[in-house]
């Protein structure tokens, strides 16, 4: 033990974090133990690094800027989205096609205890839980096309035995639960403005999921690549859990990106405002990519094609698909980080749980949509909002669970 918490302190010295273990003559065996064992496993030069990069500004001008091609599923007539609906259903019904859900948050902006998925919207004539709904959706495609599609649901350390139990409390609502696998993300320490890791409690330092850019190499390091190419899996489906409108298995999507020779897809919805804060696709050095929300200014969002077609108002509402290769390819990739300022209660000088009055630490993320730009071209289909985006994000903004819930019940009775 003590030869372990000198190698910890040496490391903490060196990175001035030595009030890690401050409270440790404080901690029993199993505590002291745990606490060294997780600052072994931190890499704090990575932490500091990315801490360092994100100070700086993405160096890209206006000229870096072009609009990514966009087409609207409401101009097909009727006989074309027939003919890409076939092609998405006989690669589903050869059982290539396989479903990602991407679940590792908490439903805490819900003010809600637990896995966001476990949340559940107050539905006629019963409550549903988000991840009953997810269930349900791709349970249905499984029905019309006769296959049951492999499930694959990424959580996070913080949620991944909550979530595992609440599926068993359930009996997976009748999904063959051979066809379902959880698997974790990663994370990384948070860190305050003066380049603090903080203490979640006296024996653990507090971390946080790193993103849902981490599925692919997620994937990779569980072994879901490996079992989806021995699966003679082809194509897959990625998307968060908190949207009760996401197909999950778009058979139009799906063959339109096939028939079409692309190996990533991705839809978007119309931003209505042009200030809201959505992020919104467009070309960055010519490649496939999202322009944050802090980056648009008036004249970017207005901006017009000589059709007046609007050039940078295609939103991100986190519904792709990709080929088995582009997966692959993706989880070798070291995705860039962005940085978030959150608020965070830690441990103070005394030993006590402090909750802050306003954000005191940053949290790193890469998200899913930084390995477009790994690639020449990508898909991009706009979709009506009513019909398939109905996210619960808060109680205070304008993806609340009443507007879910309405759009959601709207959508099915009618």
């Amino acid at each position: 033990m003590y030869n372990k918490l000198q190698k910890v302190s040496d490391i903490l010295e060196k990175y001035n974090q030595k009030h890690l273990i401050q409270f440790y003559d404080e901690l029993d065996d199993n505590q002291k133990e745990a606490l060294l064992n997780q600052i072994l496993s931190i890499n704090f030069q990575e932490i500091f690094d990315l801490y360092d990069a994100s100070m700086l500004p993405e160096n890209f001008s206006l000229n870096d800027l072009s609009p990514l091609e966009h087409i609207e599923k409401s101009n097909f007539p009727e006989e074309e989205i027939r003919f890409y609906s076939n092609i998405g259903e006989n690669l589903i019904k050869q059982n290539s096609f396989a479903v990602v859900t991407m679940a590792g948050g908490q439903g805490t902006r819900l003010g809600y205890k637990g896995p966001k998925g476990t949340y559940k919207l107050d539905l006629k004539p019963e409550k549903k839980s988000l991840f009953q709904i997810m269930c349900e959706d791709i349970k249905m495609a499984n029905s019309m096309y006769d296959v049951t599609i492999p499930w694959y649901i990424m959580t996070s350390t913080e949620n991944d035995e909550q979530t595992k139990r609440f599926f068993e409390e359930n009996n997976y609502w009748g999904y063959p639960k051979k066809a379902i696998k959880f698997f974790t993300q990663g994370k990384l320490p948070i860190i305050t403005v003066d380049k603090k890791l903080i203490l979640q409690e006296l024996y653990l330092v507090k971390e946080a999921s790193n993103g849902n850019g981490n599925v692919f190499e997620s994937m990779k390091k569980h072994e879901i690549l490996d079992e989806l190419e021995s699966k003679n899996i082809k194509w897959v489906s990625f998307g968060g859990i908190d949207n009760v409108l996401l197909k999950n298995v778009d058979t139009f999507f799906l063959g339109l990106a096939i028939n079409n020779n692309y190996c990533i897809a991705s839809k978007s919805i119309f931003k209505e405002k042009p200030l809201e804060k959505t992020a919104v696709y467009c070309r960055k050095y010519g490649k496939p990519s999202i322009l944050d929300y802090d980056d648009i200014n008036i004249g970017l969002s207005v901006k017009r094609d000589s059709n007046g077609n609007y050039l940078y108002r295609e939103a991100n509402m986190l519904s792709h698909l990709m080929n088995i290769d582009a997966i692959k390819k993706v989880s070798d990739v070291n995705l860039r980080y962005h940085r978030a300022y959150k608020k965070n209660s830690f441990i103070n000088e005394e030993g006590m749980k402090q909750v802050p009055d306003d954000p005191n630490t940053f949290k790193f993320e890469n998200f899913i949509f930084d390995a477009f730009s790994y690639f020449d071209d990508m898909l991009l289909l706009r979709v009506n909002a009513n019909e398939e985006f109905a996210p619960i994000k808060d109680f205070t903004g304008i993806y609340n669970p009443d507007t879910a819930k309405e759009k959601y019940e709207k959508f099915y009775t009618t």
